[in-house]
């Protein structure tokens, strides 16, 4: 397998995932669409990378080349840099002006490149420093939760803390977990009973723009690219 990877959930409420992967030769991979952003190190060539990734709308196409490492850490909806308003980050990315194998630079300091596994420790001392902030309303009512002020309010601070409104935040994450079922063998139909999609046709359209799959080849998966991270969130309701 020339792509490998490797996820973890996380307990602190700013971390929705932490990633690590391998690629090796040269091969194209599908980035689905994402409603997160992220802080991504990798290194290829010798040469160590940094940056911050933003929400991705729609499915697009990747190249690899050669042999590289990475490892990310996928925020919370809610979660967010003062510094760097995130709807900069929408379908884009910021590296970081400097990197090497210890140490990179974020709002203009120096900071220890963390681990896989000590990415929680990482992101504490970001909050202590307030250089990451978290607004809780915004991943409660992302997950269906009911906040206790107005419908604008929460529009206004959910655009503000993920650069994405509610709705693109639930098209996005509903095509993902129907990517994740059909990739477990569910049948179209189930998955549109299950997701609430108005027929086939709807779901097709969804896939093809946030997954750039069809339901067909998410269930055969021969000879396909690979995908970006994908996995499932037990315990959502939300659909």
């Amino acid at each position: 397998m020339p792509i490998e990877s490797d996820h973890r959930g996380s307990d602190s409420p700013y971390i929705a995932r932490v990633w690590r992967g391998r690629t090796s030769g040269q091969e194209s991979l599908t980035s689905v669409a994402t409603s997160n952003w992220e802080l991504v190190f990798w290194e290829f060539e010798g040469a160590v990378h940094a940056a911050l990734r933003g929400p991705e709308t729609i499915a697009s196409t990747a190249r690899i080349a050669g042999d590289s490492e990475a490892f990310g850490i996928t925020f919370a909806h809610g979660t967010s840099m003062p510094h760097l308003p995130i709807a900069r980050l929408v379908d884009a990315e910021v590296e970081s002006p400097y990197a090497d194998g210890r140490r990179f630079v974020l709002r203009g300091e120096e900071w220890e490149i963390p681990g896989f596994e000590s990415a929680e420790d990482f992101v504490d001392k970001l909050v202590r420093a307030d250089v990451l902030t978290r607004d809780p309303l915004v991943d409660e009512v992302v997950w269906g939760g009911i906040a206790k002020v107005g419908a604008r309010s929460v529009q206004r601070r959910v655009v503000t803390a993920t650069g994405l409104t509610q709705g693109a935040i639930r098209q996005i994450d509903r095509a993902r977990h129907a990517a994740v079922l059909l990739g477990e063998g569910a049948p179209a139909l189930d998955v549109v009973h299950r997701l609430g999609y108005y027929d086939q046709p709807h779901l097709a359209r969804s896939l093809q723009r946030f997954i750039g799959r069809t339901a067909t080849r998410l269930r055969r998966r021969d000879g396909d690219e690979p995908l970006s991270l994908l996995y499932k969130i037990e315990g959502d309701e939300r659909f």
